[in-house]
């Protein structure tokens, strides 16, 4: 019986609660698994290029910390594979939608980035409550004309948010004469960043040190820019039918009360799901609107979500 058992082994036969089994043969040795291993997946330390800017505002890479900040937040993002390439399907859905909002206010085109660090173009809820595509605060919102209630909350309605931080930003450039800092104050505040500026009595965003989320802040916009703008050279490889796409849509107005918007998708062929899909800002199953306010809820054209 050992004898069998030996002749077993060395053909590659073994049993196993009465099945027979094939077992690997001239298994590699630890040494020999590690190297094929690295034949298969690498990693690469990035060249920074040359020059970067935001919004026109070169970053001073001739700086070491300022080069060193930015080579990390291009291995991040870039070795963050999975989340960088739902960045490229999404941008494709949503950046034709915020594109002109911030060409109407005269906001450079960079700031399309911002709300892809703030929430990775989704509806997201921070620790702090802000929501949304632009992170908008409650009483932020209030202040800027959104209608947040039970009922209907607009940090939800990506137009007008867009909006909202528009006129934010357009206040901070006036503020601090630059689009750099601009953006950072979304992060920290007008009036954070302008404690830091007189405290360490410098006028340049690449001069101050800042708390962790701040003082990556503008480094995490311009590597977002700089990897969705060469999606090639840093390793991304997708066809266009790969990205999300808008579903075309036209606008219903409503002004009375609503009691079920169950009942009211049914007319237009959908289901509440996707009414809620494309009107995240409607938060309840009715809308109360004692006001008579004009409401413009948004339906998909005809046919894209038919049943097969």
């Amino acid at each position: 019986m050992k004898t069998i058992k030996n002749i077993l082994a060395a053909v590659g036969l073994l049993s196993l609660s009465g099945l027979l089994i094939f077992a690997v043969q001239d298994a590699p040795s630890d040494e020999n698994l590690q190297k094929e291993i690295i034949n298969e997946y690498n990693v690469y330390a990035l060249n920074v290029p040359d020059n970067l800017d935001f919004s026109g505002e070169s970053l001073p890479l001739n700086n070491p910390d300022i080069l060193e900040k930015m080579d990390r937040e291009l291995l991040v993002n870039t070795y963050w594979q999975s989340n960088a390439l739902l960045m490229f399907k999404r941008a494709n859905k949503y950046f034709p939608v915020i594109e002109p909002i911030l060409e109407k206010y005269g906001i450079p085109n960079d700031f399309k980035y911002l709300a892809v660090i703030e929430s990775g173009l989704t509806n997201a809820v921070s620790p702090a409550r802000a929501r949304g595509f632009w992170q908008i605060m409650r009483d932020t919102g209030k202040e800027n004309g959104l209608e947040i209630n039970t009922n209907v909350d607009e940090r939800y309605n990506v137009e007008k948010s867009t909006e909202v931080a528009c006129k934010y930003l357009l206040k901070a450039k006036a503020k601090f004469g630059t689009w750099t800092l601009a953006a950072a104050s979304y992060n920290a505040g007008r009036g954070g960043i302008s404690k830091q500026l007189k405290r360490q009595n410098v006028s340049d965003y690449y001069d101050l040190l800042l708390g962790e989320e701040t003082g990556r802040y503008m480094f995490r916009i311009v590597a977002l820019k700089e990897i969705l703008n060469n999606p090639e050279k840093y390793g991304f490889n997708f066809r266009h039918k790969d990205l999300y796409k808008r579903i075309p849509t036209y606008k219903v107005s409503v002004d009375t009360a609503v009691t079920s918007f169950v009942k009211f998708s049914e007319q237009f062929g959908i289901n509440y799901k996707i009414l809620k899909l494309h009107n995240p800002w409607l938060r309840e199953v009715h809308l109360n609107n004692k006001s008579r306010k004009a409401y413009f809820i948004e339906i998909p054209e005809e046919g894209y979500y038919s049943k097969p």
